[in-house]
């Protein structure tokens, strides 16, 4: 019988594969960081009890931080989109799942709004999300890392913008739902935030 359960890296062979693939390290420190934020974030939501929805696999969260942007540092020239290349590196490694995680870090394929008002989050939610707090290796506001996304990956036309700004604003609205079944305030991040260092 073969195995359905997803084959997810550990901590340290995440580490690895970003030697492997030469990760710069400032893309190092804001994948970190983001780790944090996403640990920070399932680790609460399964503090919520019986009434509350399971949270997603911790570990596929982790892993999918940390390796949201694996293909970011070979994607800098623009030969190719991060998000793809880095489910296409995941999947070669036998990390499938993972890969659909880190392949919708920039953009879900869907925001499942009905899901989210009952609580249910999925990995590729979590790491969405947790990224969009992150800017550089600080945590910010999703206006403080709006602003940062148009002025640095708008290509200066109105379409692209609003496409920027529409999915900053799916995001919000993810935020509202996922904060409900958090302890604490959208603003109380930092004070929250996992004493997890994974470098």
């Amino acid at each position: 019988m073969i195995s359905t359960i997803p084959r997810i890296p550990s901590v340290s062979h995440c580490l690895a594969l970003m030697d492997q693939y030469g990760m710069l390290a400032n893309i190092r420190a804001h994948s970190f960081m983001v780790a944090r934020v996403a640990e920070t974030i399932v680790s609460h939501l399964a503090d919520g009890g019986g009434e509350s929805p399971p949270p997603p696999d911790r570990n596929m969260v982790i892993a999918g931080a940390l390796l949201h942007d694996i293909a970011k540092t070979l994607c800098l020239d623009g030969s190719c989109k991060h998000a793809e290349e880095g489910r296409r590196i995941c999947e070669s490694h036998g990390y499938g799942e993972v890969g659909g995680v880190v392949a919708e870090h920039v953009v879900l394929s869907e925001f499942a709004f009905e899901q989210y008002k009952r609580g249910r989050f999925g990995p590729k939610e979590i790491v969405f999300y947790a990224d969009k707090r992150v800017k550089h290796d600080t945590i910010v506001t999703l206006d403080d890392r709006l602003g940062y996304i148009i002025a640095r990956y708008s290509d200066g036309t109105p379409a692209t913008e609003t496409r920027i700004k529409e999915n900053f604003a799916a995001c919000l609205e993810l935020e509202s739902y996922l904060f409900s079944y958090l302890p604490f305030a959208t603003h109380q991040l930092v004070t929250n935030l996992t004493t997890h260092h994974f470098g």
